[in-house]
């Protein structure tokens, strides 16, 4: 087989590589796409997204807002010194985000079937 023929097959192999490749990576960047999560931060933030949000009743009424408490299981970070990921049979996680530049706490319980948002408080 000459060099030719080779580098013919060599170009078809990538080609068919190459747009599987760009179907692959075009649902990842979607919005609508896929996820991957392979970080504990990443990993834990989508647990308590996937769950029911429940509200403490000692939290206050201007923090009973849905979409203060996505941004903060979107963008926030997992304090895991602070968290208790060991308590049975919740775990309870301190997530911290800046708002508006000021910076909030979360402290949120997170249960098998649901996430009770415990307190925020400003730092």
């Amino acid at each position: 087989m000459g060099f030719l023929k080779r580098l013919g097959w060599y170009l078809v192999g990538l080609s068919i590589g190459l747009v599987f490749l760009v179907f692959f990576l075009k649902k990842k960047s979607g919005e609508n796409g896929i996820e991957f999560c392979y970080l504990p931060n990443c990993r834990v933030l989508k647990d308590m997204r996937s769950k029911p949000l429940t509200f403490g009743e000692s939290l206050p009424e201007q923090y009973r807002d849905t979409t203060l408490i996505l941004q903060f299981l979107t963008d926030g970070d997992v304090d895991f010194g602070k968290s208790d990921t060991k308590a049975e049979p919740c775990k309870v996680y301190v997530i911290s985000n800046t708002i508006e530049n000021e910076k909030f706490i979360l402290k949120a319980t997170n249960c098998t079937d649901q996430v009770k948002i415990e307190s925020i408080q400003k730092e």
